[in-house]
């Protein structure tokens, strides 16, 4: 297989509408593009195996809850002999802000649950990223009752807006690489990020 494109959440309907589904949403909104039907899987995911941008791609999202997922990501790549640099995680980034859009290529797991899961099923974490900004909590709350917490009217609107061009830089890197998408997602920002 060419490509495995992974969007981190969690399942059920208690976090369907939680800023931490926002690599289910670009997953979802993919599925729709390549006409395909996610389903259960025997890797602990649900998963499609589609064209997307020309590209044969397997889908999928892991339902072993986000802190989980590197056990379903590792059993898909081995599955499909796909390797660790044609995987693209899709997920959601307080680093960015809200309705930012990111690509980037290994680094760190950031603190992010999912990630570090990935990072130890796979020893390492060079695999390429479509971050999707939903920003810092307000006024010193929780961040899990942030990434955990449904959203308000606006920023679903903008993080809509994000799932769209996010699923574009999924669609980009297939195309024309990962560089080339980089170059036309990622906007300019100050240090980090």
């Amino acid at each position: 297989m060419e490509w495995v494109v992974v969007g981190l959440g969690n399942p059920g309907p208690q976090y369907a509408a939680s800023r931490h589904n926002a690599g289910f949403w670009v997953v979802d909104e993919l599925a729709d593009r390549a006409a395909a039907t996610l389903g259960r899987d025997r890797h602990g995911a649900c998963s499609a195996v589609a064209r997307l941008a020309g590209q044969p791609v397997v889908l999928a999202e892991p339902q072993s809850y986000m802190n989980l997922s590197g056990g379903p990501v590792q059993s898909l790549l081995h599955y499909y002999r796909c390797a660790v640099e044609r995987l693209i995680v899709v997920h959601d980034d307080m680093d960015l802000p809200l309705g930012r859009i990111r690509v980037k290529r290994g680094g760190g797991h950031g603190g992010h649950n999912g990630l570090r899961s990935i990072h130890q099923a796979l020893a390492g974490g060079d695999y390429l990223r479509v971050k999707v900004g939903i920003g810092r909590p307000q006024g010193g709350r929780d961040t899990t009752a942030h990434v955990l917490g449904r959203i308000s009217k606006e920023e679903g609107e903008r993080l809509g807006e994000a799932v769209t061009r996010a699923a574009d830089a999924v669609e980009a890197i297939l195309t024309d690489g990962v560089e080339a998408a980089m170059n036309q997602f990622n906007e300019k920002m100050g240090s980090g990020g």
